[in-house]
C-alpha cells in the first residue's frame, strides 16, 4: 500500500505552536508523529515524503525514519538539507539515505494513481504552485511550473492553510501531516479528495 505525507518537521519546537499541534515538548510531538504512522503503515507499505521531514540537529533527528514503518521515499523540501537549496546538499542526501530513507528523489515526480476506471496522473512535490505557510509566497524558484493543465499536484509546505484547493484549472492536495490527523494517507484517501466538492 502506497500512503503520502509531508512536514513532520521531527525536533522542530516552534512548530508545536505555529500549527497548534496537541504536544508541550518537542520530544512528546516526535514520539506522538511515529506512533501516529505507525499506526497506520505497515512495513511492508511505500510512504512518500514530500518535504520537511526534519529539524533540529538533523543527525538526531533524521535518523528516526528508522522507527518509521514503510519504505520511505522522499522529495526534499526547504527544511530538509538535502534540497539543492542548502550547499552540502549532496552530501545529506548520502546522509538521509544512510538514516533511514530508500530514495531520495528530484523535486517534482509524475506519478499513478489506481482509480475504479482508470490510472489518474499526479505530480508530487514539496511546493505548490503558489501558496505558503507564511504571508507571501517564498522560494518563487523552486515551485513546480510546466505542468499540463488539469493534472492535480500532492504537495507540502502550506500546513494548515488548506487541505485541498484549485488553482488555474488543477486540484491541490495538501498531504501535509497538519490537516490530517499527524499521520500519512492513503491512495485511496487521496482520490477521494480529488473528488470531493470545494
Amino acid at each position: 500500500m502506497r500512503w503520502w505525507t509531508a512536514d513532520l518537521h521531527l525536533g522542530h519546537h516552534n512548530i508545536i505552536e505555529y500549527c497548534n499541534r496537541p504536544w508541550s515538548t518537542v520530544e512528546e510531538m516526535n514520539e506522538g508523529l511515529i506512533e501516529r504512522w505507525n499506526d497506520v503503515v505497515h512495513p511492508n507499505d511505500e510512504v512518500w515524503v514530500l518535504g520537511d521531514f526534519a529539524m533540529g540537529h538533523r543527525a538526531e533527528t533524521v535518523p528516526l525514519a528508522r522507527r518509521l514503518h514503510g519504505a520511505k521515499i522522499l522529495i526534499p523540501g526547504n527544511h530538509d538539507h538535502c534540497h539543492p537549496l542548502h550547499r552540502a546538499h549532496e552530501l545529506y542526501r548520502r546522509r538521509y539515505l544512510d538514516w533511514g530513507f530508500s530514495v531520495v528523489l528530484p523535486g517534482l515526480f509524475r506519478t499513478g494513481l489506481d482509480g475504479q476506471d482508470e490510472t489518474i496522473m499526479v505530480w508530487s512535490c514539496h511546493f505548490p504552485p503558489v501558496g505558503d505557510s507564511r504571508h507571501e509566497d517564498r522560494y518563487i524558484e523552486q515551485r513546480p511550473a510546466g505542468i499540463p493543465a488539469g493534472e492535480p499536484i500532492l504537495h507540502g509546505h502550506v500546513h494548515t492553510e488548506w487541505t485541498v484547493t484549485e488553482q488555474d484549472g488543477r486540484r491541490l492536495i495538501n498531504v501535509g501531516v497538519d490537516v490530517h490527523d499527524y499521520r500519512p494517507i492513503s491512495d485511496d484517501r487521496v482520490l477521494e479528495l480529488l473528488t470531493i466538492p470545494i
